[in-house]
């Protein structure tokens, strides 16, 4: 069964406000074989719903609506979807008085304007609300189903666990979603594609999807059975000729970031990590110690931007700096070499490079040396990435924390 999810509200066309519900929904959606195929945002419009309504009515046999259940005249939903629908709305005594007694168990009056939110579409089955005052509805009819969800997320997450849950496992025919989500690193969007399409384009189930970040390409399959191992099953076979074919280039096969990776590495390993940045500014730290129990085998780290703290803090040679530069391979050298001792680290990371806007000493924005030192020396690699400021921040971060893995996954071979 396909569905489309419409998020009702015009403060949710604002930059402020984000739509985490249909993310919410989307996932225990799947969970029943359900496929979310278009979600939408709606200001608070009546007339430019409704017509929003009734498209989607008419080519998803599962419409759920989110927000706009309140009492003020600017909570439409009900109103919108009763005129797509051509239906009326029926005031319900119990339900007002379900309102009321809510408002009583809070100690607090209510007011007039709470009779609105007694209207319920004819026809529509009403969806109680334990967490609020605001009730949902379930209208089934031609040519599909449409509930309404109140849009405080704790309200619409016990209502759909609640009254919603059920009620859709009676209606949706037995269909189980699997989902596999390979992630590479060091290669482009296109560079993946052009590998894996011979491979992927003969499937129609599972369905491949790929999404690009800064130095990181997900890769998601998404297979249907009329069995959870069935679906299981042709993912995992496309799953197993893709990683045939990428190889180590696939750092995880269960969705988890690269920082999650280099650190099960690491503990695995018994070994520590310490970090020098300057252009990073402190990324690859942050992004290191945002694993849970990373203070296992993460040391501590350096933020040297000037020329003068890379050679106090990591003993960077005056000279190296004033012949080389402080963006260069001996600086990146030199401060990954200094860290490592200064910190008693396994391993050490040094970041230097020009993130921009503009050029340094002659030198492009993107230009980035990546140093990793150990026990055995220091390797440094040059980069040249593309993008404004921050992307090149990212690849970077990303780039070294990739340069670890494949360290460590060649010292646990060994």
């Amino acid at each position: 069964m396909n569905c489309e999810i419409l998020a009702v509200g015009s403060e949710l066309l604002t930059p402020q406000r984000i739509d985490t519900n249909s993310l919410y929904l989307t996932q225990r959606l799947n969970e029943v074989g359900v496929e979310v195929v278009a979600k939408g945002i709606i200001g608070d419009d009546r007339e430019r719903l409704a017509a929003t309504v009734r498209l989607a009515h008419s080519r998803a046999p599962l419409l759920i609506l989110t927000g706009g259940l309140g009492p003020t005249e600017d909570d439409i939903t009900r109103d919108a979807v009763a005129a797509a629908l051509g239906r009326e709305l029926v005031f319900r005594q119990e339900v007002l008085d379900a309102v009321e007694a809510r408002f009583h168990s809070l100690r607090r009056p209510m007011a007039p304007i709470n009779r609105r939110q007694a209207y319920i579409i004819d026809g529509a089955e009403i969806l109680p609300n334990d967490r609020g005052t605001a009730p949902g509805q379930w209208y089934a009819g031609e040519p599909g189903i449409i509930i309404l969800l109140p849009g405080p997320p704790h309200e619409l997450k016990a209502m759909y666990e609640q009254q919603c849950l059920h009620r859709l496992r009676q209606v949706v025919p037995p269909r189980h979603i699997v989902t596999r989500f390979l992630r590479v690193a060091g290669m482009g969007e296109s560079d993946v594609d052009q590998a894996i399409a011979p491979i992927y384009t003969r499937f129609t189930n599972p369905v491949t999807t790929l999404l690009a970040g800064p130095g990181d390409i997900q890769i998601h399959l998404r297979a249907y059975g009329a069995s959870e191992s069935e679906a299981r099953v042709l993912a995992d076979e496309l799953a197993r000729q893709i990683e045939t074919e990428l190889g180590d280039r696939i750092y995880s096969a269960e969705g988890a970031n690269l920082e999650e990776v280099v650190g099960k590495l690491l503990a695995a390993q018994g070994a520590t990590l310490a970090v020098a940045e300057s252009c990073t500014g402190g990324l690859l730290a942050e992004r290191l110690t945002a694993v849970p129990g990373s203070s296992k085998y993460f040391l501590g780290g350096w933020v040297t931007y000037s020329k003068e703290v890379k050679s106090s803090a990591l003993g960077v040679r005056p000279e190296t700096l004033n012949t080389y530069g402080a963006v260069s391979a001996e600086t990146a050298r030199e401060m990954a070499e200094g860290a490592r001792l200064e910190a008693g680290a396994t391993f050490a990371i040094a970041i230097t490079g020009v993130a921009g806007p503009d050029p340094d000493n002659g030198k492009p924005v993107g230009l980035v040396y990546i140093a990793l030192a150990d026990e055995h020396g220091c390797d440094v690699k040059e980069r040249q990435f593309i993008g404004e400021r921050e992307r090149v921040r990212s690849q970077a971060a990303q780039t070294a924390l990739d340069l670890l893995r494949r360290r460590l996954n060649a010292f646990g071979a060994a």
